[in-house]
């Protein structure tokens, strides 16, 4: 698979010429009080990497650190790992871990995720155990989750780190120690509602599934036709009984806008309660990491202002049906689908067509550090 090197002569100019063509990045500078919080909170997540690689051996230091311009950076999957051609995934797994070291291992996304992103997280992972119980397959395994640092651990340093297994891939750049990206964010589970078991009942995403259900069924006939995809001219690959199937950004290394020329309805033509409930969707994706993280990014926050934002659907409109919806904005794109057995199996996603890695606030960086 190509990779996308953010410091690469050709990305760092495509980045710079994103930058100026979308004017500033980030919008007004965080006030004192919240630059403080930022600030603790890499300050926090510094800490708890350097922890986790004292702890570690020096092969295993070896396994789990990369240099911050190296293309593994971008490198990222969500399914399992038998999947992943040619060598599969890098970074040292919680199962190669001695118990010591798992426990700083899963205490470092609890530094950027929030107490309701980590219980995903975690749920994510309990998952594993299910599909195992029911295929008896090897790599469904709650330990097989990798854990990769690219660059040094600093408080006020530009650094990154990884979090990923099946059906997640948490990606987290640190700019600085003043500005955060959180995307490539994946988010899957499988079963999407747990039908029998010791987890019985238990549905991982059910607000990413729930708020949009909600939304859907707010439409009238015009908005309807106006948000469906038409998926005549789709290439047939990419449907599941005539509904998109699949994310269509899927684990490429970068977002690539000309796969959603059609972009659904317009904010604009949404009702003022239709439009509260498109932000409060967007914001469950957002509200996976801590406020404090949040306020490191572009958007300062969550997601207040939904003027270029749009919304695309494919399929049913209740839940046991196929279903796949997409969010977009200038910035941002969020896709969701459920597709797969039996309209129980979710996968979602967070990406930033320029932002992804840091790559826009990288281009900031380079050229403010790196001038001859």
């Amino acid at each position: 698979m190509k990779t996308f090197n953010p410091y690469s002569g050709l990305a760092l100019m495509t980045c710079l010429c994103f930058s100026v063509l979308s004017g500033s990045l980030a919008g007004a500078e965080p006030s004192k009080a919240q630059q403080a919080q930022i600030s603790r909170a890499s300050a926090e997540m510094a800490a708890v990497a350097k922890r986790w690689l004292a702890s570690l051996s020096k092969e295993q230091r070896a396994t789990a650190t990369f240099k911050m311009d190296d293309e593994e950076r971008s490198n990222w999957h969500f399914v399992p790992d038998f999947v992943i051609k040619p060598n599969g995934r890098r970074g040292l797994t919680i199962g190669q871990m001695t118990p010591q070291q798992r426990i700083f291992a899963v205490t470092l996304p609890a530094t950027a995720l929030s107490q309701r992103g980590y219980l995903e997280m975690m749920s994510i992972r309990a998952l594993e155990k299910v599909l195992f119980d029911i295929e008896g397959k090897e790599y469904r395994d709650p330990q097989l989750y990798y854990v990769s640092i690219f660059g040094k651990p600093d408080p006020k340093g530009t650094w990154g780190w990884r979090f990923e297994g099946h059906h997640l891939s948490v990606n987290v750049t640190i700019i600085e120690g003043k500005k955060f990206s959180v995307t490539p964010s994946f988010f899957g589970s499988n079963p999407g509602k747990v039908p029998d078991g010791i987890l019985k009942g238990v549905e991982v995403l059910d607000k990413e599934q729930k708020l949009a259900l909600k939304l859907i069924q707010s439409f009238n006939k015009e908005q309807l036709a106006k948000a469906t995809i038409d998926t005549s001219a789709l290439d047939k690959k990419l449907l599941q009984k005539s509904v998109i199937k699949e994310v269509l950004t899927s684990d490429a290394p970068t977002a690539d806008r000309g796969l959603f020329t059609f972009k659904g309805i317009s904010f604009a033509d949404l009702e003022p309660v239709q439009q509260k409930k498109l932000l409060s969707l967007i914001n469950v994706y957002t509200s996976r990491f801590r406020p404090e993280i949040l306020k490191g990014t572009r958007y300062k926050g969550n997601i207040k202002d939904g003027t270029d934002v749009s919304f695309a659907w494919s399929g049913g409109q209740k839940r046991g049906e196929f279903h796949y919806y997409r969010i977009q904005s200038k910035t941002f794109l969020i896709e969701f689908a459920n597709t797969q057995n039996n309209a129980n199996h979710v996968h979602a996603v967070w990406r930033e067509f320029d932002g992804d890695f840091g790559r826009d606030f990288l281009s900031e960086h380079f050229s403010k550090h790196h001038k001859k």
